[in-house]
Parts: C-alpha cells; structure tokens; sequence
C-alpha cells in the first residue's frame, strides 16, 4: 500500500537528513513569512549582510549602511577687505592647496550662500581673522546665518572680539562662530556668513595660498 501522509509521530527527532530534503538555490537560506510557512531567504550579493526587516516579515540580505564621515569641506577668503559684509558675498574659494583633502561631494556656493549636499546633522565653524591699524575696533564680529526654506535666516552662532591700535602699528584678533545645524532638506537649507565691526578700518584677513578667514563645514551623521 502506497503511502501518501507520514504523520508528525512517525518522524522521530533528528532522523531527516539534509539528503531528504528538497533542493534549493545555492546560498539561500531557510526562515518563516508571517503565516509561519517556510520561505527562502534569496541570496544576496557579496559583502551583504543578513538583517531583520521587522515582525511578521523574513529577513534579508542589505547592504551597511556607510559609516564614519561621509562629508567634509573647506572654503576661505582669498583676500582680504574692510569694513561690514552682511553677507560675505565675494571672494570664496574651495581650499586648493597640495595638502587639502575634501570628502564627498562637498558644498555649493553663490555669492556668499551655500548650500549643503545631503541631509544630516552638519558642523559649520566659521573662522576670522582680522586686523586694524588706526583706532580700536570694539564689536568686532563673525556670525553664522542659517535658513531653513532657502529664504528667511536666522542668527545660530556669533563670536565677538576686540581690536585696538596705533597709527604706527597693527593688531590683530582671530573669531570662531560655530553650530549643528540639523539639515532635514538639503534643497532648502542654506547658510551664510557675516562680519562687521564699528569701525570701517578694521578689515577681515583673506588668502588664496593658505586659510587665513574660512569656513568648515562636517557632516556628522545622520538627522
């Protein structure tokens, strides 16, 4: 008599071989979908790594996400100028010497705004120096603007410092002004930077050879 049913007491603990199973697809691997059926688990690719895709779903093979620094940028001032600049419209340039090394795709710029590549929590730290050569320059500032729409700003960091002088001689002073900034959408988050002072000698130190006034901008991690 054919037999068309072997019942669960028939099948003794540990007596199915990997002979008596069914053949499968190199490199899957077995689990349950969500009605508790067996499913295979469809190969990934190379360097991928099994992971959880929640209750009531099979695994899956993915790919890690990248970690550590995924963006980093410099732009400076390439010479210098006097007086106020709300913002400081003219004269960027990405860092360019020998020794300068950018991560990612990196920041855009138009007349002073910029523009961040890709949504994340971000470190901007923007960096002055200045110099003065006739009087004193008491509110001498860098601060960092940031929008959220691409329209309106809003002040998130300011760095005050003091400058005073001779006619006969300079004094100099150096600024930091530095934020998170939490970029949710990088279409419409922009930033931009300011200096001013009271007095229209003191003026902001800029370069083309080295970082004498610049900004910094990390992408830490994710928002």
């Amino acid at each position: 008599m054919a037999i068309d049913k072997i019942t669960t007491p028939a099948v003794t603990d540990d007596s199915v071989t990997l002979a008596k199973m069914a053949p499968g697809t190199d490199g899957n691997i077995i689990s349950y979908d969500a009605s508790g059926n067996p499913v295979a688990i469809a190969t990934g690719n190379d360097g991928q790594v099994l992971t959880s895709t929640g209750a009531g779903s099979p695994p899956a093979f993915e790919t890690l996400p990248v970690g550590g620094i995924t963006e980093a940028d410099l732009w400076r001032i390439n010479s210098s100028f006097q007086g106020d600049a709300s913002p400081v419209a003219s004269n960027w340039e990405r860092a360019d010497e020998g020794t300068f090394g950018k991560i990612g795709t990196g920041m855009s710029q138009s007349s002073g705004v910029f523009t961040f590549p890709s949504t994340g929590v971000w470190l901007v730290r923007f960096i002055r120096n200045v110099y003065v050569n006739n009087g004193d320059d008491r509110a001498c500032k860098a601060e960092i603007y940031a929008s959220t729409n691409a329209s309106s700003y809003i002040k998130v960091s300011s760095s005050w410092g003091f400058v005073q002088a001779t006619s006969s001689s300079f004094t100099h002073n150096s600024m930091l002004a530095s934020a998170f900034i939490d970029v949710t959408n990088a279409t419409n988050f922009r930033v931009k930077f300011y200096v001013a002072g009271v007095n229209s000698d003191t003026a902001t130190y800029g370069d083309s050879d080295a970082n004498f006034t610049w900004v910094e901008f990390i992408r830490l991690g994710d928002t």
